[in-house]
């Protein structure tokens, strides 16, 4: 059996995804607004070994358009050159949480350190909610530029 092919979700077993997986760059998440126009934007996540897990003040306008069974798309990509590009898509589960989802409170220690994290989420209101995004990926994309191991296919030859 050879290696993972682009869609294949063992690409996510990959050194190079699980260490975009673990890494404090944040994700970009691209869904559809109510108009059907494309948004894009960056989100804090946690991988918990499944899927990934993003999570937002209930507040925030995203909400109001990321249901149960909304498609998305995932990137997470190095910050230097040369650097691997995790690319992720699916459908998203939602559900509702009283307070700080306990996910946000480890991407806020992953973000920002343990003290800085914990003091940024005793910053947040005492009556937050949240909405919890989790992702299973259906189809996964991986780039490897270190390496040149994972091109992509205008460029792999």
């Amino acid at each position: 059996m050879g290696a993972p092919q682009q869609g294949d979700v063992g690409l996510l077993d990959d050194p190079a995804a699980q260490k975009l997986l673990e890494s404090s760059v944040p994700a970009h998440l691209a869904y559809s607004w109510a108009d059907g126009t494309p948004r894009n934007t960056p989100i804090w996540f946690h991988w918990d070994g499944e899927g990934l897990v993003m999570c937002s003040p209930s507040a925030a306008p995203k909400v109001g358009v990321l249901t149960t069974g909304a498609p998305v798309a995932v990137t997470i990509h190095g910050a230097q050159w040369p650097f691997a590009v995790l690319l992720l898509r699916g459908t998203i589960a939602v559900d509702h949480v009283d307070g700080i989802a306990p996910e946000y409170r480890a991407s806020a220690t992953r973000y920002f350190g343990a003290e800085q994290g914990e003091d940024w989420c005793a910053s947040l209101p005492d009556d937050i909610t949240m909405e919890r995004f989790r992702l299973e990926p259906s189809w996964v994309g991986l780039l490897d530029f270190d390496g040149m191991r994972r091109l992509p296919s205008a460029i792999a030859g």
